[in-house]
């Protein structure tokens, strides 16, 4: 007989029973019968994966909220389920026929017929799943034909039907035994289901979770253990290497401070309370919570969590006052640099701190950018023997590492690699780090070389000390490093043995000893294939490394960027003083990288650049051209790592808490990646620049409103420099079509198209007419007869009913595609205008002008003017449309048109009289007008004016202009002599 009976007993369809099971452990029997039954017909062994889901649905009882663990909330009501052990449940009632065969089954096993009793119980299972007792004899029948790997699980099937915990128990320990560790954590969670006030249980189920690497078994269990007993540090401190492991940190961090939050409370004074208890949480818990929310990135929080703790446990609780110092003197030394104090400040307070703790200060006032006061507690630690404090002493080194204070972070790492004791590959890296980023570059080359001798098959410092022999020169050298890589990685690939996928893992059991199967954890619901991919702790160095790396090269852009645009003036700083500048703003004034000095727009090839030993031995910094290359390549580098990596390109994982990737500031990256675009385009790629920022355009770091605006803007900076007006059309288009009813975009628009016949080609085109004849009807509309408009959900105001414009808004269907706004709700609604504003209207009458349609561009203009007769540039236009429209054969009274010009030509110089350089500007314009209509002696007398206030000191725009329209003037009457001197002394490079 086979150990597959047990299976196979149960091949036969179960019939209904007239009892409705609605207790959970009947439903997991049931589920077991079938899945025993499904699989005795595919002689499969283990339970089928449909099971393993419903197991993992059991499972998720396990897992509580973890506030409700902590204390917060309410417990969910267990419908059904009293206190304490259960009562035995009664069998159900059983058929004669099933009495008469469950009797001649004992009578067989009493009579050592095994056979006859096996067939006998498995015939009673098959017509009554449920009588426990002929589960009972059949699991026993097993143990005497020495089969305990189905005797087990006849046991366990039978316990099913039994409410017996410490049944459960023992199934479980032997199942531990037999190495099935998923069939023991089953029958673990069935015990506490049986009995939950046995926390044993729990602590069992646990620890067998965590030797199986079951992390979520291992963390529902002691959620339901913490719940069981709330605040208890011993559960807390196997609980948090669970959380750290799966990530969850914030839920760790909450755990501690319920657990801080209650001890507070039971014991005021942080002493023993005056029942002689004694207070358990202590210095090592405050440092971990401390921890927890510096590793969250919460320093402010870690900072507040050490100086309140440390308090509370001294006996001071009650010293709320130090909480409004913002330093730390309240645990200053007397050996410390004396604090300048002020009148009315708190002097220092002179209280001990535990060595730990002021490290972790030291480590968050830095990571924070409170640089001096994280130095204080530094010196302090720094100032013991690095042999007993060597992770204290590194902790502080990374911590200036990541702030990028290479000269700190390398005094610390040069006191731990100078030690065999405490140093290290990685202690020695970051050493090398540091002095390449403070240019010592023979210095990092020979710790580079000592690393490489001691791990030969470190490929990452083989690659960073081949930049280093490239940078001085050494180019063999360098060349014969990365070839060695090179080599390393396709030996790596060839080599069929990974070690990533592991050996065969102890205690590895037959699948046949077991219900469940074995080798699924809580990570992988599947058995694992052999896979070529890198493991997910590879994963995480890798990323941590790309992030050192990133930090690095930020650094290295920080600090070259003041020389690129032509030294360290203040306001050329990309980040001052840690503060993150808004990108709206930096896009108008990173533009002044367009203006560099001709002499960088030579080749940017990284071997052209002059070496940083060859500005040392000259005794002077790299040059600006030197510095621009090296800045321009550090720059490609870090945008390319930005548009690699593809989770930041994905329109499903918009996450707006998240704001930097890899240590850098989201608007740090765009800073940087518009001021890289700007340099391209100088350097005449205006192609590249375009195709970068509109790839950053889609990626989800950038959705939000302002960001698009600012990457819009600098395309369209881009575009005008590379006269390419149809871009700068559609970018600020779309800026006015988003921000609608705002009269600013417009302003922009038209700003970007100032002068010049591309940009007037380009601002007479009939699409970009229509589109702000459609705008202006709208906002009429809006601000007239609101009832016209409707909201169109996450999109704009529009017409009502499709009235008035429907056909326009179809053509503008490509306007909105990404550019709905983020919220479909009320207040994400721009409001309609209270007031009619003029501008879209000009902005209009300004195309006409161009376009040549000066009878209507009147109507439209003399409508702006009833709302604001006192905009000189309005009046301006007036006049030119005027002028225009009287030159025309179809105008009806050209005098009237004439008289007309001239009087809005007088209204327009009595609004700039009062401006600087007004008059100069008045000037021109009525002298260009007295030109068009033929009265050179008007002509000639304005444009002398504007010359002669050149002459006089005075801001004058026109002066060029004005002294070639006259130069006409004079070669047309015949003055060729005085039109020579004016060129001569004018118009002359």
């Amino acid at each position: 007989m086979d150990h597959y009976a047990a299976q196979r007993l149960l091949y036969e369809e179960v019939p209904a029973s007239a009892d409705e099971l609605s207790d959970e452990e009947e439903e997991d029997f049931d589920r077991l019968v079938q899945s025993i039954r499904q699989n005795a017909r595919t002689d499969a062994s283990g339970l089928a994966h449909d099971w393993d889901q419903q197991l993992e649905a059991q499972n998720a009882t396990f897992r509580d909220d973890l506030k409700a663990a902590s204390g917060i909330g309410l417990k969910r009501a267990n419908k059904g389920k009293g206190k304490g052990k259960r009562a035995p449940r009664a069998g159900p009632t059983l058929s004669h026929q099933v009495r008469a065969l469950l009797g001649d089954g004992n009578q067989a096993y009493v009579d050592a017929d095994l056979p006859a009793a096996i067939r006998l119980m498995s015939e009673v299972i098959r017509i009554e799943p449920r009588a426990a007792s002929a589960w009972t004899v059949l699991a026993q029948c097993y143990a005497d034909l020495n089969m305990p790997a189905p005797a087990l699980q006849l046991r366990i099937m039978a316990a099913h039907l039994r409410r017996d915990p410490e049944e459960w128990i023992r199934l479980a320990q032997q199942s531990r035994v037999n190495g099935a560790a998923q069939q023991a954590l089953y029958c673990y969670a069935k015990a506490y289901a049986a009995d939950p006030d046995n926390v044993a249980v729990l602590w069992d189920r646990a620890a067998l979770a965590r030797e199986v690497n079951d992390l979520r078994a291992a963390r529902a269990s002691l959620v339901a253990l913490l719940r069981r007993l709330p605040h208890d540090l011993n559960v807390l401190a196997a609980l948090r290497p669970v959380l750290v492991e799966l990530g969850d940190l914030a839920a760790c961090a909450e755990c501690y401070e319920t657990a801080w939050k209650h001890y507070q409370e039971a014991f005021p004074t942080g002493q023993a309370g005056a029942d002689g208890a004694v207070n358990p949480f202590g210095v090592l818990e405050i440092l971990v919570l401390a921890d927890l929310h510096s590793a969250l990135g919460a320093h402010q929080r870690a900072i507040h969590v050490i100086k309140t703790g440390m308090r509370w446990l001294q006996g001071r609780g009650t010293q709320a006052y130090w909480d409004s110092v913002p330093d730390d003197r309240e645990y200053d030394l007397p050996t410390m640099m004396t604090r300048p104090l002020n009148e009315g400040d708190i002097p220092p307070g002179y209280f001990p701190l535990d060595l730990n703790a002021r490290q972790r200060l030291a480590v968050a006032r830095i990571r924070m950018g409170d640089t001096e006061e994280g130095k204080l507690h530094a010196s302090v630690v720094l100032a013991e023997e690095p042999t007993d404090y060597a992770p204290l002493f590194a902790e502080i080194g990374d911590a200036y590492f990541e702030k990028g204070l290479w000269a700190e972070a390398k005094g610390v790492y040069e006191v731990l690699g100078g030690d065999v004791g405490t140093s290290s590959i990685q202690i020695l890296m970051q050493a090398a780090a540091c002095y390449h980023m403070l240019g010592e570059l023979q210095e990092a080359a020979e710790v580079y070389e000592s690393v490489i001798q001691a791990d030969p098959t470190l490929n990452d410092a083989k690659m960073k000390l081949a930049g280093i022999y490239e940078a001085t020169g050494e180019v063999h050298r360098a060349y014969d490093l990365v070839c060695q890589v090179i080599d390393s990685r396709k030996r790596r690939a060839r080599d069929p043995t990974d070690t990533r996928e592991g050996t065969a893992r102890e205690g590895t059991t037959d699948p046949n000893t077991s219900l469940f199967a074995e080798d699924r954890t809580a990570t992988a619901r599947k058995a694992p294939k052999p896979r070529t991919g890198l493991t997910r702790a590879q994963l995480e160095a890798m990323e941590k490394e790309r992030e050192k790396e990133a930090a690095q090269g930020w650094a290295r852009v920080k600090e070259l960027w003041g020389q690129v645009v032509g030294g360290e003036e203040e306001g050329t700083d990309m980040e001052k003083d840690g503060d993150v500048a808004p990108p709206e703003a930096d896009a108008v004034v990173s533009a002044d990288a367009m203006d560099v000095d001709s002499e960088a727009d030579g080749d940017v090839e990284a071997g052209n650049r002059p070496t940083q030993d060859d500005a040392k031995r000259k005794g002077k910094r790299p040059d600006r051209v030197t510095a621009r290359r090296e800045w321009l390549l550090e720059a490609e580098k870090l945008i390319e790592m930005f548009r690699e990596t593809r989770r930041l390109f994905t329109t499903d994982r918009v996450n707006e808490k998240i704001e930097h990737f890899r240590t850098i500031h989201f608007d740090d990256w765009l800073r940087m990646t518009m001021q890289y675009c700007f340099l391209v385009t100088r350097d005449g790629d205006y192609p590249l620049a375009e195709e970068i920022l509109r790839h950053m355009m889609l990626s989800n770091a950038y959705v939000s409103q302002a960001r698009q605006n600012t990457l819009r803007i600098a395309l369209a900076t881009c575009a005008i420099a590379a006269q390419r007006f149809d871009t700068v059309v559609e970018q600020t288009r779309k800026v006015v079509y988003t921000h609608q009813f705002n009269d600013e975009p417009i302003r922009l628009l038209l700003a970007s198209l100032a002068s010049g016949l591309r940009p007037t080609d380009a601002f007479i085109r009939a699409t970009l007419q229509k589109f702000l004849f459609r705008e202006m009807k709208l906002r009429d509309a809006a601000s007239v007869t609101p009832d016209l408009v409707r909201w169109v959900p996450g999109r704009r105001w529009t017409y009502a009913g499709g009235a008035g414009g429907a056909k326009g808004e179809e053509e503008d269907d490509d306007e909105d595609k990404g550019e709905k706004d983020e919220g479909s709700g009320s207040a994400d609604r721009p409001p309609l205008p209270k007031e009619y504003s003029p501008v879209n209207m000009i902005a209009y009458g300004m195309t006409c002008v161009a376009a040549r349609s000066y009878q209507s561009a009147l109507v439209y203009l003399l409508h702006a003017y009833d709302y604001s007769p006192d905009d000189p540039v309005l009046c301006l236009l007036l006049a030119i449309a005027s002028l225009g429209r009287a030159m025309q054969r179809q105008a009806d009274n050209r005098h009237h048109l004439i008289a007309q010009a001239l009087a809005f030509l007088s209204k327009y110089r009595a609004v700039r009289s009062g401006v600087r350089g007004g008059r100069g500007e008045t000037d021109y314009n009525f002298g260009r007008a007295f030109q068009q209509l033929g009265l050179f002696s008007q002509a000639v007398t304005h444009y002398e004016r504007v010359l002669k206030r050149a002459e006089a000191g005075e801001t004058v725009v026109f002066v060029r202009e004005a002294a070639y329209n006259l130069a006409l003037i004079y070669s047309v009457t015949g003055a060729r002599p005085l039109a020579d001197g004016l060129y001569r002394k004018w118009l002359s490079i």
